[in-house]
């Protein structure tokens, strides 16, 4: 996983707050022209050839935080036209990524290289085991024919020192799916038809050139239009910040939310309603059942591996039992889900209670544009607090173990756990796609509940997360047992 303390991850979060600093002050269409000459003013020292165009980069970049597609993007256009755009649409548009080919810088296609560890030993395993004859010895050291190379890896593999290397294309190499490939002029393009937005190329480019459109405009917008904007946080937020569930809800009702509801309340439900279905599904013979939570892993199965559909779960996921409770206190509400999740965006699409989706990068920078310090944020008392399984979801084996706790019979539960969706979890997936269609045997030991996360550790692996996935872990324990008395039932 690509740091998430990188020069790319701060011009998106300096952005941001940029942008949300000139909304609140009624200056963003004619203030925001001026943001990439902030960021990188004469004299600076480029990144790329020249300051000018450093300067045109980041007007992209700007496009995309104000969420417009950078493949709309027109040289005589200001971005102060932008800005306006974005301040009149009344829904986030699709698709939510674009893909910044200037900032792509055309990544050499994946391919193995001989570096100077090699020895031009004796044994030369490289050569002997290469079925396509594409490796010869000249002057002392390994060469690779790039015409006859099928980049199998197994010179890489048999080398004794080490010295074949992969030069992958990180986009690709993330993606799970093979929905990323390059056009016929070396740039990066997205299959829709395949994606399922787990975020990991935008994750892992390191160039910043996959990026979501932001949807921090809208909320702001909606915010000092005087609406009844309730904030939905997911219990990774809890993750994100060393501050308990009291102070977060302060902090995002001083940021100017009417209201602010835990998503481990629905998670809660979830939980309730996923034990329920999986006692029936196992009374009436079936050979398992997957969760429903994930809506990147719904995708995946939908998409790529159909013989497992019918094992997912009917059980809606947290953010929606959560926009119901949103709706049901003020029915005129505008929703806003805050999560570190991509596909939370393209869920929030398909759902008529969920009006936007804020990643954490985006609600801390509406943090530092009010000048909001969350750990000096005065402290909201919880209407209804959430279990600690409900808030536990945020984590990969926690919501397998939220369904276990509430079985009438819990031994009767044989988890399994895939703990991300790379290439190998989708491997998994389509194994167990083979055991329920009877391609393959299931024995005592076949898994009858299993659990799948799109992101490594669970939400606190997303895409936007802000803190380190390990630090996360920690701090969402402290989080989930604060004022949580009852690891299963909600505490009225």
């Amino acid at each position: 996983m690509l740091n998430i303390n990188n020069n790319a991850a701060q011009l998106k979060r300096e952005i941001l707050v940029r942008i949300a600093k000139l909304q609140l002050e009624g200056k963003l269409e004619e203030g925001v022209h001026y943001i990439p000459r902030e960021m990188a003013p004469q004299g600076s020292e480029p990144i790329r050839c020249c300051i000018y165009h450093d300067r045109e980069i980041l007007r992209m970049r700007v496009m995309a935080r104000l969420g417009c597609s950078v493949e709309d993007y027109d040289d005589d256009k200001p971005l102060a036209a932008y800005a306006k755009e974005a301040l009149a649409r009344e829904k986030p548009t699709w698709p939510m990524l674009t893909v910044l080919d200037e900032a792509c810088n055309a990544c050499v296609r994946s391919h193995y290289m001989v570096t100077n560890a090699c020895q031009a030993c004796l044994a030369r395993p490289c050569v002997m085991n290469c079925g396509k004859k594409a490796i010869h010895i000249e002057n002392h050291r390994a060469c690779i024919d790039s015409d006859k190379c099928v980049n199998c890896g197994l010179c890489m593999q048999n080398c004794p020192y080490h010295a074949i290397i992969k030069i992958p294309v990180p986009c690709e190499e993330a993606c799970p799916v093979g929905a990323i490939s390059k056009d016929e002029n070396g740039k990066e393009r997205i299959d829709y038809h395949k994606c399922i937005f787990c975020g990991n190329c935008m994750r892992e480019c390191p160039f910043g050139a996959m990026m979501d459109k932001g949807q921090l405009v809208d909320v702001i917008r909606r915010i000092m239009d005087g609406k009844t904007v309730v904030a939905m946080y997911a219990p990774a937020i809890g993750a994100q910040f060393r501050a308990s569930a009291g102070q977060l809800e302060g902090a995002l009702k001083a940021a100017g939310f009417s209201d602010v509801i835990e998503v481990a309340l629905g998670a809660d439900v979830t939980a309730d309603n996923e034990a329920k279905e999986f006692e029936e599904r196992m009374e009436r013979g079936d050979k398992m059942m997957t969760t429903s939570c994930c809506p990147a892993y719904v995708r995946a199965v939908r998409k790529h591996v159909p013989e497992l559909e019918p094992c997912i779960s009917d059980t809606k996921t947290p953010m929606h039992y959560t926009a119901e409770i949103a709706k049901q206190k003020h029915p005129d509400c505008i929703t806003v889900f805050i999560g570190p999740c991509l596909a939370k965006r393209r869920e929030g699409l398909d759902d008529d209670l969920v009006d936007y989706v804020l990643s954490i990068e985006e609600i801390g920078a509406l943090f530092v544009a009010k000048g909001i310090d969350i750990a000096k944020a005065a402290e909201e008392t919880q209407e209804k607090i959430p279990t600690i399984s409900g808030r536990n979801f945020a984590v990969s084996g926690g919501v397998a173990e939220s369904v276990r706790v509430r079985l009438r019979h819990p031994s009767m539960l044989k988890p399994a756990v895939i703990n991300g969706l790379d290439k190998a979890g989708m491997k998994q997936l389509a194994t167990f796609g083979k055991i329920n269609t009877g391609a393959l045997p299931s024995n005592a030991d076949t898994p009858n509940l299993i659990e799948v996360m799109a992101c490594s550790g669970g939400c606190i692996g997303g895409p936007s997360v802000i803190t380190n996935p390990k630090i996360s872990a920690v701090l969402l324990k402290k989080y989930a047992e604060s004022g949580s008395a009852n690891p299963q039932n909600s505490v009225e």
